[in-house]
């Protein structure tokens, strides 16, 4: 039986760890070939090359800065030098702090806004003249979007932002027939915060306030990516769909 995203080409951004590698392998294990895009650690994203070309998949890595419209237009002309158009585009890079308004400065803010929200504009504005008809757009977004968190307000603004984004795109993009939805994952544990996971007391808080009494894992989010830019995720479009086992219902 032929894998659901057999001869399709995806790209990761922010691919070699956290959530966008668990995408990246699930990607991979589906059938695509995947661009692992990284920023600086080209050892970890080999890693995840070197794992899914172990498992018969395809892969490749690719290195850009996405708050860096010079690197983005780098990473395609690489991009378009290994494959022929691209299906699948997964918006994942991003970084974020727990800082409040007073904590927050204009070097942090702005760094926020160049990954997070600049990062995507750009990219998915590079990838268009490459993505297939049919194609699928997926952001990675916050569920501190959809609920106030002072404690995070900047990273929680650019979320903000990506969520208009993927409307915008699904409204734009739709007559081609390519989705645009944006996961909006609740508390997953990655290396993205590890002071926050660090601290069992904060994991446990973090677990009780979601109805499924747990923390998030990177392949929890993995799955509905793979949903979204499969088959299955053909009428779903314009849509910030939380993935946080529930928290604050």
């Amino acid at each position: 039986m032929a894998k659901q995203l057999a001869g399709k080409t995806a790209l990761v951004t922010g691919g070699s760890r956290g959530i966008g590698r668990a995408v990246a392998l699930r990607l991979a294990a589906d059938g695509a070939c995947v661009a692992v895009n990284y920023r600086s650690d080209r050892a970890a994203a080999d890693d995840v090359v070197a794992q899914i070309v172990a498992h018969g998949g395809s892969a490749f890595a690719l290195q850009a800065d996405v708050g860096d419209p010079a690197q983005i237009e780098a990473m395609f002309t690489a991009f378009d030098a290994q494959t022929d158009g691209l299906d699948i585009l997964i918006n994942n890079a991003g970084i974020g702090s727990m800082a409040t308004l007073a904590e927050t400065d204009e070097a942090l803010f702005d760094s926020q806004f160049r990954v997070n929200a600049k990062g995507p504009f750009f990219v998915t504005r590079a990838a268009l003249s490459r993505l297939r008809d049919g194609g699928r757009i997926v952001n990675l977004s916050s569920m501190v979007a959809q609920v106030a968190y002072p404690s995070c307000v900047a990273y929680a603004m650019t979320k903000a932002a990506i969520n208009h984004f993927t409307r915008s795109m699904a409204a734009e993009l739709g007559a081609r027939g390519i989705t645009v939805n944006a996961i909006a994952p609740g508390a997953t544990i990655t290396d993205f915060a590890p002071d926050l996971f660090n601290d069992p007391a904060t994991v446990d808080f973090l677990a009780s306030v979601a109805a499924l009494k747990r923390v998030g894992q990177p392949d929890d989010i993995a799955r509905v990516a793979a949903m979204l830019a499969g088959p299955d995720g053909a009428w779903v479009t314009g849509q910030v769909i939380e993935a946080s086992g529930g928290m604050h219902l």
